[in-house]
């Protein structure tokens, strides 16, 4: 019994194992259009839109089959039709007919889905696989050595990993997605065009051109949509540019339902953002169709829409719409060259006679808006996108360069001869050319192009008119300025541009995209629209709130022209004519009593002393510098100091020689040194300067403020300028203190009370300067001291030399030696009894100035001295 059990199993191994074995290598019959020829190429193209879903159960596992396909493509039909023509014209080139060497092809229909392609892909392999191919193989066993294929770039992917085991070369004349140009993954795929990343940045670039910073994206699932989603918004971030919204569409278009959900949420989101003009997409043409058609009737403004290749030629999606119901439409499109001949080669085609095609034409003449032949090449004609029967041409000629430089080292008639990883690297290494231009392939395995910027337009059959063109290696756009005008008022931002004066704050968790326009802060600017933040101003200008831009700041010092700087240099001015004046007349009276009661070479030194204040003033007035700085204050110091020391010494005279007893007389008069006094006080000053000087002098200094810069003197430190001023104070208060006592000397000579007027006149401006000094600030600043300056000069100038002047020039009858002597007589008679009114035993000496009498007349004065004496 055990016996037969196992005798049984192996029987029924044995069937399934002869059934499973015939299944593998029963060869499917797939729809497929062929020729002969020594070496054949495959062809994979999207001639249907999709596959049905009627059978297909999510839920359920039934035997593996190809599905039925649906949606006749006639842009896709044209693509093969290209494949052959490409064919036919190499093998008629002389390139390949003196080699006697001709090119065959197989082309199947992917249907637009993966899996069907797999299927055909498999059929394909499988006669390429070294156990099956025999060295007298059959036209029909012969492999295939190269394909070209597929126009989608999800397709590609999955035939470029099946391709990678045989390193069949696999040629895309549209397939665009990134990851392709990854040799160490994709080593047996090549295209002829760009690669998505130029795409994308061409995009970024229109975008950026045309200030449009807030747009959404559409792209369908799988690696090609998501790369190209990735490659778009990571550049378009380094440029600024912020995406609304992302919607991805499922790759495969056999469930209905979902695809319709899907596109009704795309609906609304658009709907939502009103504020997005700008909308990039990179799906399918027929879901394009499908989102137009949700979308008709319900926009209430217009959109620009940025297609990718993959239906930017495709206006056979506005068949239920209208363009202007839906916006514009920026598509980008690789470049082509002249295809005349393939557009012949349509309009010459005989359907009944193409065996080849029969099939394929066979379905495209049943279509209802079809019907006949005429129709149908004026359809065929409608539908030829020149750039991918160009780049169908250039994938056909560069297997064929190849093939022809392979087989003119060896012979190519037997199957085993080349193998198609032979073929892979020649066409690494070759040039093809075309109509006069060179091409050839990057190690990357792409041939940059470049691309072409087209506009839709609803005229008749031109519908795509070409508005710029994009060059890969300056990475530039050359527009065609007529065809731009339709998006001058296209404005796709979530924020209004900032106008100069302001900039942007993006609140946290926004899009940088979206912001509000602050006004630029006092002295801060910016001079550019959509600034990020507000440049300060440099220390000399200034701004109001919201500038664009700053103002020089203007410097402010008391100017020259100012007219109260005219009102004091003229004051100064005419000081110092007063003082070349009198000094003339003093020159001149220099023997008269008056002068000597003056103080004689005194006065001289304190109208220089004065001279040099008056000159001092000039310094306070212009721009100031370093060394104005400097000297006005010590000319100053240094002359008004000595002014002060001469009328300390006439002070001290006038009380030795009136006022003090005569035992305290007999001692001071010891020390009585007039010019060493004026040295030493005068010396003290200038001490005090020389250590100011040195130690922090003044300098010019800018103070600024909002709106100017006030140029003006830092008096350095301003303790010593505090010491300067307060030892001027000082001696013009023991000035003051020794000529009060001296205020009740004779009237008409007497020097006390008009040195007590005049020191009491600087110390009240000296009063009246120190807070207004303290208090003050501004341009006006050296007016105050000039104004101080001034006063003391003038005070001093009146009190002291007026009244003089005034006695020499009018009075002429008082500047007489016995004038002068009556009234000292006249004095000495009232101080007499004034003092035997108070004490009458105690006696009172009057002495006189000696520089009044002459040595000839001292007796009498010595006479008149003794009836003065009162005992």
């Amino acid at each position: 019994m055990m016996y037969h059990l196992v005798l049984m199993n192996l029987f029924l191994m044995f069937s399934r194992l002869k059934e499973v074995t015939e299944a593998s290598l029963t060869k499917p019959s797939f729809p497929e259009s062929t020729a002969p020829g020594d070496i054949i190429i495959g062809g994979l193209f999207p001639i249907h839109e999709a596959v049905e879903d009627n059978n297909m159960n999510l839920y359920s596992i039934s035997p593996p089959q190809r599905y039925n396909c649906s949606g006749f493509y006639t842009r896709g039909l044209t693509q093969p039709l290209a494949m052959i023509h490409a064919v036919e014209m190499a093998n008629r080139s002389p390139m390949l007919s003196n080699l006697n060497i001709t090119l065959g092809y197989r082309i199947q229909d992917t249907c637009s889905d993966v899996t069907t392609t797999l299927w055909a892909l498999q059929d394909f392999t499988r006669s390429s696989s070294a156990c099956d191919v025999a060295p007298n193989s059959s036209q029909g066993d012969k492999p295939t050595m190269a394909i070209i294929g597929a126009s989608s770039s999800e397709i590609s992917i999955a035939m470029a990993r099946e391709l990678n085991l045989l390193l069949i070369p696999q040629i895309s004349y549209a397939s665009t997605a990134i990851i392709l140009s990854d040799k160490s993954r994709f080593p047996a795929f090549m295209r002829t065009v760009p690669s998505d990343e130029h795409q994308t940045s061409a995009m970024v670039k229109l975008l950026k051109d045309r200030n449009w910073n807030w747009v959404g994206i559409i792209t369908t699932d799988g690696d090609y949509g998501r790369s190209a989603m990735e490659s778009f918004v990571a550049q378009a971030a380094q440029e600024g540019i912020c995406v609304a919204f992302k919607e991805i569409l499922p790759s495969s278009l056999a469930d209905k339902q979902k695809l319709n959900t899907l596109i009704n949420q795309m609906v609304n989101t658009i709907l939502n953002n009103p504020k997005v003009k700008v909308v990039v997409s990179f799906a399918k043409s027929s879901q394009m169709k499908l989102l137009f058609k949700g979308l008709y009737g319900k926009a209430s403004y217009r959109r620009v829409w940025v297609a990718s290749d993959s239906w930017s030629m495709s206006t056979n999606i506005l068949e239920e719409v209208n363009l202007t119901d839906i916006g514009d439409v920026l598509g980008f499109t690789f470049k082509s060259r002249n295809v005349t001949s393939f557009k012949k080669f349509l309009k010459d085609l005989q359907f009944e006679d193409e065996e080849n095609l029969n099939s394929f034409l066979k379905k495209f003449l049943e279509n209802p808006d079809v019907g006949n032949i005429t129709v149908a090449v004026q359809k065929l004609l409608e539908n030829t996108n020149p750039e991918i029967v160009f780049s169908i041409q250039l994938a056909v000629s560069s297997v064929a360069k190849a093939v022809a430089e392979l087989c003119g080292k060896r012979q190519c008639k037997n199957a085993t001869d080349i193998h198609p990883w032979q073929l892979l690297e020649q066409m690494k290494n070759i040039t093809i050319e075309m109509e006069g231009a060179n091409y050839k392939y990057s190690t990357s395995g792409d041939i940059d192009l470049g691309y072409d910027v087209v506009l839709w337009q609803e005229n008749g059959l031109n519908k795509i008119v070409k508005i710029a063109e994009y060059n890969i290696t300056t990475a530039n756009f050359t527009y065609i300025p007529q065809n731009l005008s339709a998006f001058e008022n296209v404005i796709s931002k979530c924020s209004n541009s900032c106008q100069p004066g302001e900039f942007k704050k993006t609140a946290e968790g926004q899009h940088t995209c979206c912001y509000e326009c602050i006004n630029c802060a006092e002295n801060y600017y910016s001079n550019n629209t959509d600034m990020v933040q507000c440049y300060s101003c440099e220390t000399d200008e200034w701004s109001d709130s919201g500038s664009s831009k700053c103002n020089p700041k203007t410097y402010e010092y008391f100017e020259w022209n100012s007219w109260l700087a005219v009102v004091l240099l003229t004051l100064a001015g005419l000081g110092v004519l007063f003082l070349f004046l009198i000094s003339a007349l003093f020159i001149y009276q220099r023997n008269s009593p008056v002068v000597k009661a003056a103080g004689g070479p005194l006065c001289h030194l304190i109208l220089v002393s004065l001279l040099g204040s008056f000159v001092s003033v000039v310094f306070f007035v212009g721009e100031p510098c370093n060394m104005s700085c400097k000297v006005r204050q010590v000319v100053f110091g240094l002359s008004f100091t000595l002014c002060v020391s001469c009328i300390l010494v006439k002070s001290l005279k006038i009380l030795l020689a009136f006022q003090m007893n005569l035992e305290l007389r007999e001692h001071v008069t010891r020390l009585y040194k007039p010019y060493v006094i004026i040295c030493v006080c005068t010396g003290v000053q200038v001490i005090i300067c020389t250590i100011w000087l040195i130690l922090h002098s003044p300098y010019k200094d800018k103070v600024p403020s909002p709106k100017i810069i006030l140029i003006k003197c830092n008096e350095g430190s301003n303790v010593a300028f505090g010491v300067m001023l307060a030892y001027i104070i000082l001696l013009a208060l023991v000035c003051f203190s020794f000529a009060y006592k001296g205020r009740k000397l004779p009237q008409k000579y007497n020097e006390a009370k008009f040195i007590t007027f005049g020191m009491l006149i600087y110390l009240m401006a000296c009063v009246i300067f120190i807070p207004v000094h303290v208090t003050t600030s501004g341009k006006y600043l050296p007016a105050v001291e000039m104004v101080v300056i001034l006063i003391s000069n003038y005070g001093i100038l009146s009190c002291h030399f007026l009244p003089k002047c005034y006695i020499i020039i009018f009075k002429k009858e008082h500047n007489t030696r016995d004038a002068f002597l009556k009234n000292v007589y006249e004095y000495a008679c009232r101080s007499a009894e004034n003092v035997m009114g108070v004490n009458e035993t105690k006696p009172v000496y009057i002495i006189s100035n000696p520089q009044l009498v002459s040595a000839e007349n001292a007796p009498n004065v010595s006479a008149q001295k003794e009836k003065q004496t009162v005992t």
